[in-house]
């Protein structure tokens, strides 16, 4: 198959080659960065554990084809915490809060409270809630996460 020459900035670094129209960006994040903090459960769209932020937009990124994304900016969970390896604030609330347990859905959590929390800095529970409603979990019962929301939010005000 004919392959397309892309260039983005992962977690603020220039990544450059050519990819098969058909390769998802998350498989480019986890094949070709070694990024495989993004996780692919349902390869839908569904359960949010792809998620990562495009331009500072959550997305999933098992919907999103590597092409699709030439010239922009890619923010994986590896790029979350800051040049130091220091927690950011999602994580240390998450953490805190015991908002994970197997970690499986933690990434994309990580990222869509990141990208909620930058456009809405102190929601409500129904805010949270709602703006959560696209990350499933299957451990926690999300009491934990919403609690996680609110402390990152405390933190970061």
């Amino acid at each position: 198959m004919h392959e397309i020459p892309v260039e983005l900035t992962v977690n603020g670094r220039r990544q450059a080659g050519t990819v098969e129209p058909r390769l998802t960006l998350a498989d480019y994040l986890r094949e070709r960065c070694g990024l495989t903090g993004t996780h692919l459960g349902c390869e839908h769209g569904a359960c949010g554990a792809c998620t990562v932020l495009l331009d500072g937009q959550a997305v999933r990124s098992c919907l999103v084809f590597a092409v699709q994304v030439d010239g922009q900016e890619v923010t994986t969970v590896e790029g979350i915490a800051d040049e130091n390896g220091e927690l950011s604030p999602v994580q240390a609330a998450m953490r805190e809060c015991h908002g994970l347990q197997c970690g499986f859905c933690t990434p994309g959590f990580v990222t869509s409270i990141t990208a909620l929390l930058q456009e809405n800095p102190n929601p409500t529970d129904t805010e949270i809630r709602e703006g959560l409603s696209g990350n499933f979990c299957r451990c926690t019962g999300y009491q934990g996460i919403v609690n996680a929301v609110k402390r990152a939010a405390e933190t970061m005000g």
